[in-house]
């Protein structure tokens, strides 16, 4: 088994590699969905990650490169999930400064994409998801690469190529295959299939991989190496700009495959034109606590953010078990109605920001909420206009399908010297748009799937070219008296809003414990008729909060993947000094929370 070792050089940590015994190639490592440390703190979904950016934390490395190795990382051992193809959110907590900064890494359509490319010219309607999803025209420019190179310059000591080492060799020598990773290959091999390199890659001998196999990347390895030794130009610039446009435009399909594999618009101008923008975070104020998320592009700051305003008159800590959590299915439904209405890429729409995050909006909104029953859904959206009064009425919306891929990743990290990173990324639905780069060894996204299919020139989600889709992810970091307090994520499209703000209510208002508000079930109201929830949320609460109004349906079928609703990887700053990581007890197979110096 390889393990890391560093030195500093010149003020820059520099990770080797050196190769120790390999009798524990094929052994899974520990999952642990806990950990009370020092030193610094990484929570993600895999231990592999996991324990990759804690070796950077323990060679003296900060939390931006700890973020990046782990996300690295992840691109290995969860690529249906992330990697270089996709994109997503970085929100940092400086401890010199005491400000929080963020970086959309957000994918954009390709410059000559039209408004209608989703669109059937034969019937004027959209073509089908199944089929738009595994096809050229659903990727977008990748901006992963370019957010973890940005971050390291912005605020790591790792150099781009040393940050990727350790995931470079992790896709070398392999990892050992779970149940979450063979059950998601599983549910994708029909469409994996169809894709020649994909096949190759993901299903070898015509199957997913066995659990307990090793599953290796040689492909991915070498193109980690060659952005190691040649920068990220080789990526938004070089050869492999090229071979992303051309499959892009051509997907390599095999010679059976039924699906359409609509050609995509990605050119090599697209990708060398692609930045990352630096963007002020959202903040509100809840309960003495400063709440501060992602801002447009994404959806994920503003809506969690208007919620906990209209959370705030409710005062859900004094409410008892059923009646917080009606009251937070409300807050949240109001509250996804103004996303849908108002929010999109603030480069082409408008977005009201200010006032959506306004204490008169929120208590304007909050005045609507019913504690004895629920609002017939979907409820209208507000007027975030600066003129504020109590229970005004909102205006119509129109509803559109939510196509939101579930699957994502989330990763948190903290550094001895306070620093934090809150870190959401993505390739959108569980293994993105099923297109391999040939020989690359990393899928591409399918992120352009969650723009509104059919044009409308009110929806301000709307396909337009080389605008970024409005996303839900929701990278947040909580300060209490200046000073970080928690930071959590999830994947899960559109329920990560959902997701996050029902942990943190469970722990700000219902008394539950960090580990146990990530644990406990969830529901996800996205201002519709029926509640999406896990069915053990069913189980415990759907016949108390039915007198309410609320109807409930099935996250997903059991046992699948999309039974279960987000995967959250936190941590939280102890007093003393300690820091809690927590994830996933259960959910895609439980997390892996890690501290630098675990107290024993």
């Amino acid at each position: 088994m390889k393990k890391l070792v560093a030195s500093l050089s010149a003020g820059t940590l520099v990770l080797t590699a050196f190769t120790a015994s390999t009798t524990a190639e094929a052994q899974a490592p520990t999952r642990q969905p806990t950990s009370v440390g020092y030193g610094g703190a990484v929570s993600s979904v895999d231990p592999d990650a996991t324990n990759i950016g804690l070796d950077v934390l323990r060679r003296g490395g900060n939390a931006v490169d700890a973020a990046v190795a782990t996300a690295a990382a992840l691109g290995v051992t969860e690529p249906y999930s992330a990697g270089i193809g996709g994109g997503g959110y970085f929100v940092y907590y400086n401890a010199k400064t005491h400000k929080v900064s963020t970086l959309d890494g957000r994918e954009t359509a390709p410059a000559t994409m039209p408004p209608n490319a989703f669109v059937d010219p034969a019937t004027g309607a959209a073509y089908p998801f199944a089929q738009l999803v595994t096809s050229g025209v659903s990727i977008g420019v990748p901006g992963t690469l370019a957010t973890w190179d940005k971050a390291l310059k912005q605020w790591g000591s790792l150099s781009l190529g040393n940050a990727l080492k350790p995931a470079a060799e992790l896709a070398d020598r392999g990892f050992v295959v779970d149940p979450t990773f063979r059950l998601q290959t599983l549910e994708n091999k029909d469409r994996f299939a169809q894709v020649v390199p994909t096949a190759k890659l993901f299903l070898p001998n015509g199957d997913a991989p066995q659990v307990g196999s090793l599953f290796k990347n040689p492909e991915l390895a070498a193109t980690y190496k060659l952005i190691g030794q040649q920068g990220p130009s080789v990526f938004y610039r070089g050869p492999l700009a090229g071979e992303m446009a051309a499959v892009a435009k051509n997907p390599p399909k095999t010679p059976g495959a039924t699906l359409p594999f609509f050609p995509g618009y990605l050119e090599t101008g697209d990708l060398a034109s692609y930045q990352v923008i630096d963007r002020k975070p959202t903040k509100v104020r809840y309960d003495g606590l400063d709440v501060y998320g992602m801002p447009p592009s994404s959806s994920g700051g503003s809506t969690v953010g208007e919620a906990l305003n209209i959370l705030q008159p409710q005062h859900l800590r004094q409410q008892s078990t059923t009646q917080a959590l009606h009251t937070y299915l409300e807050a949240s439904a109001l509250a996804f109605a103004d996303r849908n209405a108002y929010v999109g890429d603030p480069a082409y729409v408008d977005v009201p920001l200010k006032e959506l995050l306004s204490r008169g909006f929120g208590v304007e909104r909050s005045c609507l909420i019913d504690p004895q029953h629920a609002a017939t859904k979907p409820v209208p959206a507000g007027s975030p206009d600066g003129q504020y009064s109590r229970c005004a009425q909102g205006s119509s919306v129109e509803k559109r399908p939510d196509t939101e891929g579930r699957s994502t990743t989330h990763m948190v990290a903290a550094d001895k010297w306070g620093n934090v990173v809150s870190y959401t990324l993505t390739i959108e639905q569980t293994g993105g748009s099923g297109i391999t780069v040939p020989g690359r060894g990393f899928l591409l996204n399918n992120e352009l799937t969650d723009f509104s299919a059919v044009p409308n020139p009110t929806d301000p989600n709307r396909v337009e070219a080389g605008k970024r889709p409005r996303s839900s992810m929701s990278p947040t970091i909580v300060l209490r008296g200046g000073k970080p307090y928690i930071a959590l994520g999830s994947p899960g499209g559109s329920t990560i809003i959902t997701t996050v703000l029902q942990t943190l209510t469970n722990r700000l208002d219902r008394g539950m414990t960090l580990p146990e508000a990530i644990a406990a079930p969830r529901a996800s109201q996205r201002n519709t008729a029926s509640v999406t929830a896990e069915q053990a949320f069913i189980d415990r609460y759907g016949a108390s909060l039915a007198p309410y109004g609320h109807t409930f349906t099935p996250a997903g079928a059991p046992g699948s993947s999309a039974s279960e609703i987000g995967a959250v990887a936190a941590l939280e700053f102890l007093p003393g000094g300690a820091i809690l990581a927590a994830a996933e007890p259960s959910r895609r197979g439980g997390g892996a929370a890690g501290t630098a110096w675990p107290l024993k």
